[in-house]
């Protein structure tokens, strides 16, 4: 299915306010940015710096630090400057680390403002955000409410947390500050859900989506695809994170994933495989797992079907870029909808990789080539604005 016949079921985008993280825009009509979060000790440059790499490699627009302590707040700097990637720094009850994170040239602040101190001294870092233009996310979770809110509404609701996040946008609209986004997560599928449907209704600020300590990589995924995709399909949504307790790099492909089976976001290679059955002619589930792990290098959005037989071979090939189709040993190759050449199951893989890798090329090329159109396009108007008389 093409993208454009599938966003024919995805409501509107929401309309909010675009804010910028470094060189990424959030909100607006901006691509809906993936994220994740490092999980190495923040003082370990060198180790924090290798997975933040990892992380972009994967597909990351953004990556957000922990910073619990003095000492990682001032790795900022180190890690700041060898990130390919805008970098957000976690901070939670000491406005000072948020101050020397800004000092280092963190790119984002994720906080809450009710709980980094006084009122002084949170006018402090949104003073030192302004200065640097550093948005900053207000991040709600259901399981740190604030105690007036739970004794009001007796257990985390979504109206609480719906609470809470307007209470700390005040505060910081107080200040004059509005380069914001929000979230509001729960464990809970329902909860998260509802909680953003009504936000997305009272401000007009980016909405960060997460199901937050969604549990490991299969449970979490199904979590998360429900919650992040009912929401997305409302065209509710500008940033997100799929919450993993598993490789971090894992959260990015499963968010890539969740975009793309939406028809949102086009990254990378897209493998339309059979479940499989008695009828499949090699072993369709070896050779699914052999391709991702060696086409997980390409970016371009290449369609590729591998389906073991011909009742829906055939068919799915049509619809993609390359297929393959099993046949009794020598399989079917096809491009671009078309019959192309026969294959030993003992090459298949091999000679697929080297299919998608030459298609993925062109796809550079052409790219480049329309990059260079448009480019020489401005040149000539600029020219001929020139020459026009003032």
């Amino acid at each position: 299915m093409s993208v454009s016949q599938t966003a024919s079921w995805i409501a509107p985008r929401r309309i909010s306010r675009p804010i910028r993280v470094g060189n990424v825009t959030i909100g607006g009509d901006a691509p809906i940015a993936v994220q994740s979060m490092t999980n190495t000790d923040t003082r370990d440059v060198e180790a924090t710096s290798m997975q933040i790499q990892a992380l972009a490699d994967a597909g990351a627009d953004l990556v957000r630090i922990s910073c619990p302590d003095e000492a990682s707040a001032k790795a900022v700097g180190a890690l700041v400057e060898r990130s390919p990637v805008p970098l957000i720094a976690d901070i939670h009850f000491d406005y000072r680390l948020a101050l020397t994170s800004l000092e280092q040239g963190i790119h984002g602040l994720r906080i809450n403002p009710g709980n980094i101190g006084s009122k002084e001294r949170v006018a402090e870092v949104v003073q030192a955000a302004k200065a640097r233009n550093v948005s900053i996310r207000i991040g709600v979770n259901a399981g740190s409410l604030e105690r007036e809110l739970l004794e009001r509404y007796r257990e985390p609701c979504p109206e609480a947390m719906v609470a809470s996040a307007l209470n700390h946008i005040r505060i910081l609209e107080d200040l004059d500050f509005r380069e914001i986004k929000v979230s509001l997560k729960a464990s809970s599928v329902g909860m998260t859900v509802a909680a953003y449907r009504l936000l997305a209704n009272q401000v007009d600020y980016p909405l960060h989506l997460g199901i937050t300590e969604a549990g490991g990589l299969i449970p979490g995924s199904v979590k998360s695809a429900v919650g992040l995709g009912l929401l997305l399909a409302e065209g509710i949504g500008d940033t997100l994170r799929v919450s993993l307790t598993t490789e971090p790099t894992e959260e990015i492909r499963v968010g890539f994933e969740i975009l793309k089976s939406l028809g949102l976001r086009t990254r990378g290679v897209n493998i339309i495989s059979c479940p499989t059955c008695a009828r499949q002619e090699f072993q369709v589930i070896d050779v699914v797992a052999q391709l991702e792990k060696r086409l997980a290098h390409i970016r371009h959005p290449v369609s590729l079907s591998v389906i073991g037989c011909v009742v829906n071979g055939p068919g799915e090939a049509k619809e993609s870029h390359l297929g393959v189709v099993g046949g009794s040993g020598t399989n079917l190759i096809y491009r671009n909808g078309h019959s192309s050449h026969k294959v030993q199951d003992a090459e298949m893989v091999d000679q697929l990789v080297r299919e998608v890798e030459a298609v993925s090329a062109r796809m550079d090329e052409e790219h480049k080539v329309r990059r260079e159109v448009q480019e020489l396009d401005a040149i000539m108007e600029y020219k001929q604005g020139d020459k026009e008389p003032s």
